[in-house]
């Protein structure tokens, strides 16, 4: 009966091991700012992330360029597989950077859904996540020039001070990375996306966010 106890115990022990060792889950959610130049490549912010937060944490890249927040946009990332895949990965941490294709005036038309579809969004991903999760929702980086059909005067006036209200009434965190490369028009080649060094500016700023 001891020897029971005692294994039943050691078993108890290892799993309680297991489960203070299991990683935080990350979770990021994005348009090509987030893909950057491959889901699985090191220079994209969130395996630049990974290797900052370390081995407790597991970050996943969930980006898909082009797409949008809208769900009337031209490529809403609602439509993805990557949608579904966020929610089945349960994450503790979510990261939404999600907006820049939302300014091409195609899309912009429906500016009047953004709110709504962005709360919206939240709430499904937060269905799937534990209780204390967190919820980030980032302030895009600077458009610094049209391109892509991409319009500063949305992304860098209107559209900022939505995402602002947004993380509020959401009950999210906001990041902002407007201004960390706000100044920094050389770390954005073609006025829309970081280079490595303003991805890793990126992966610093949601890193120490996260930390705190």
């Amino acid at each position: 009966m001891k020897k029971l106890n005692l294994l039943l115990a050691t078993l108890l022990a290892f799993a309680s091991a297991s489960m203070a060792q299991a990683p935080i889950k990350i979770a990021c959610v994005g348009n090509s700012i987030t893909q950057g130049p491959g889901r699985d490549n090191p220079d994209s912010y969130p395996l630049q992330m990974q290797a900052i937060l370390g081995e407790a944490y597991e970050v996943v890249n969930f980006g898909v360029s082009g797409r949008t927040l809208l769900r009337k946009g031209d490529y809403p990332y609602w439509n993805e597989p990557q949608f579904q895949q966020v929610k089945d990965f349960n994450a503790d941490i979510l990261i939404i950077m999600l907006g820049t294709n939302d300014s091409k005036p195609q899309n912009w038309q429906y500016a009047s859904e953004f709110r709504q579809d962005y709360l919206y969004m939240i709430a499904e991903f937060k269905k799937t996540m534990p209780a204390d999760g967190k919820v980030y929702v980032i302030m895009p980086v600077p458009v610094t020039r049209e391109n892509f059909g991409i319009t500063p005067e949305v992304m860098n006036n209107e559209q900022r001070m939505m995402i602002v209200d947004i993380a509020r009434d959401s009950g999210s965190e906001l990041i902002d990375l407007y201004t960390p490369l706000m100044n920094k028009t050389e770390l954005l080649p073609d006025g829309v996306h970081p280079n490595t060094e303003g991805l890793g500016i990126m992966a610093s700023v949601i890193a120490r966010a996260i930390r705190l």
